[in-house]
């Protein structure tokens, strides 16, 4: 029986197509940003994480940082499930690349723009019905942009449409597809995503790769599960002694703060006292 491709959004796929081959990764980038070309010729994938094998503490969300040839620096993220969280993360992301630039002695305007990609698997974007939404930092009365700066791009999966045949609408559709005829089609569009085709093709064909991917998703449904069962404990009980003590729980299996504030409703300053006295 012919095994069913691997997903693309799948943390471990994830990393070893985009983090370990920079023509994909450069025509992706290429396919979102409207950056000078100069910027895409000396790409450097930075990521620490990217050799880690075993799932711990980031489940759902996958990132693969990268640093262009002009110093911006890069951050490609993957959500596959509705966090309430999600939009105060990407800031917070962002943000951060921002600060992790600036040393003792460092000249502010040595600072180069930080750029986040987030790849959603759910709607997060009502207010329109376009798939790709770019937000900076602007005026909204006079549309003044405030330069360089952060830019943070939103990529929502079940917008996009089977007749957007633009080079990021077939990558949008290469993170959706579930089935070998899918991956090939979109192969015949582009020599990039012929070449990101071939390394799904070759690590769902891998028994190791494949036990690896799989307990990555197992590892993310238990979570799933898990925040729900928690969710609905603190929904019958209703009572903030249930909650902090459900959030216990979750701290001592290790969970993020993120995580556990969405599962029971309470604040991330709540969640932090609770964690600093079980340590």
């Amino acid at each position: 029986m012919e095994l069913k491709p691997l997903s693309a959004t799948n943390d471990f796929v994830f990393h070893k197509v985009f983090g370990e081959n920079l023509n994909v990764l450069r025509d992706f980038l290429k396919s979102v940003l409207d950056l000078p070309a100069e910027d895409y010729k000396n790409l450097t994938v930075v990521d620490p994480n990217l050799d880690r094998e075993y799932i711990e503490d980031k489940l759902g969300i996958l990132d693969v940082k990268i640093t262009a040839g002009s110093g911006k620096v890069i951050d490609i993220e993957v959500q596959i499930r509705q966090q309430r969280s999600i939009w105060k993360r990407m800031q917070f992301y962002t943000s951060k690349m921002l600060v992790e630039q600036v040393k003792s002695g460092y000249p502010y305007d040595k600072i180069n723009r930080a750029i986040s990609i987030l790849i959603a698997d759910f709607v997060m974007i009502k207010e329109n019905e376009a798939y790709h939404n770019c937000f900076r930092l602007y005026d909204e009365k006079t549309k003044a942009r405030f330069p360089d700066s952060i830019e943070i791009n939103i990529l929502e999966l079940p917008k996009i449409h089977e007749a957007d045949g633009t080079q990021l609408g077939n990558w949008m559709r290469f993170f959706s597809a579930t089935t070998e005829e899918d991956f090939m089609n979109l192969a015949q569009t582009n020599p990039a995503i012929n070449e990101a085709w071939g390394v799904i093709k070759v690590l769902s064909g891998d028994e190791r790769s494949r036990a690896l991917a799989e307990a990555r998703e197992k590892a993310r449904m238990d979570l799933d599960s898990f925040l729900g069962d928690a969710r609905y404990e603190g929904r019958q009980e209703g009572r903030q002694e249930e909650k902090l003590e459900v959030a216990r729980n979750l701290l001592r299996k290790n969970m993020s703060h993120d995580d556990i504030s969405d599962a029971t409703g309470l604040s991330l300053d709540e969640i932090n006292r609770l964690a600093a006295g079980l340590s």
